[in-house]
């Protein structure tokens, strides 16, 4: 285990040298400094439409900084040729593996937990309300949904040899998941054979990201999600996060390295 919390700390570490962390703190600033601007406007319409702007900004640029910092951690070391004395330590290819995966979902995690800090401040601010279990439960279904994105492109840079194709395959999978994966089996019903068995089993398999997209909650202040519900979302993405990475696992101790 001190291993694998080793490398998941070189992995935060590196992602906060580079540009990616600063890009979502910037964006945050910006956008807390919009949501600053109601101030100018006595409607809670308005305060719901530049909630809705900031969460989807969020949401896309945590996508982004976890598509991206995922997709070069194995590439790089190959590149660099860190990756043989990193297996000489003794360290096996697993636990490797499973550090990068720590890394990369703990530094995303840090990320969410700045902007929502922010977000909620200031939201709180002009609605004078403190809905924090509504903004826990939304901040981490997101991060648990990042962990399944995160073992995702960790399978996808063992599959493709550049980090390029591997983020923009990656990008349209899971965008194509989270804008059409609930809507497979509508599509399925009007597709006739061998069309509607195979998009019916592609929607049964894919892991329904859009599932935990709770944006909604915070937007309108809605009752919270019962837990049972909440601990089985929790549940169900550590079990998708599990067989990705378990694939990625099995692939890597194969896979020759050059």
């Amino acid at each position: 285990m001190n291993s694998i919390f080793a490398v998941a700390g070189v992995v935060i570490k590196e992602m906060y040298r580079r540009k990616d962390f600063y890009v979502l703190l910037i964006l945050t600033v910006v956008i807390t400094a919009l949501m600053g601007s109601v101030n100018f406007f006595n409607d809670d319409k308005i305060v719901r439409y530049l909630k809705e702007i900031c969460l989807l900004l969020i949401w896309i640029s945590s996508l982004v900084i976890a598509i991206v910092t995922t997709a070069r951690q194995i590439p790089s070391e190959k590149e660099s040729r860190t990756i043989f004395p990193l297996l000489a330590k003794p360290i096996s290819r697993s636990q490797l593996l499973a550090g990068k995966f720590l890394g990369c979902w703990l530094a995303c995690g840090i990320a969410l937990l700045c902007f929502y800090i922010f977000f909620g401040c200031i939201s709180a601010s002009r609605e004078h309300h403190w809905h924090l279990l509504n903004y826990f439960q939304a901040a981490t279904l997101h991060w648990f949904m990042l962990g399944i994105v995160v073992a995702l492109v960790l399978l996808g840079s063992l599959v493709f040899t550049a980090p390029s194709s591997n983020a923009t395959t990656l990008f349209v999978i899971i965008g194509g998941i989270l804008f059409m994966g609930g809507y497979l089996n509508q599509f399925a019903l009007r597709m006739s054979e061998p069309g509607h068995t195979i998009v019916y089993a592609i929607y049964y398999l894919i892991p329904h990201l859009e599932k935990f997209d709770v944006r909604e909650l915070v937007i309108h202040n809605w009752p919270i999600i019962e837990w049972k519900y909440y601990a089985v979302a929790v549940v169900y993405a550590l079990i998708y996060s599990g067989i990705f990475l378990a694939g990625a696992c099995l692939i890597f101790r194969r896979k020759a390295l050059h």
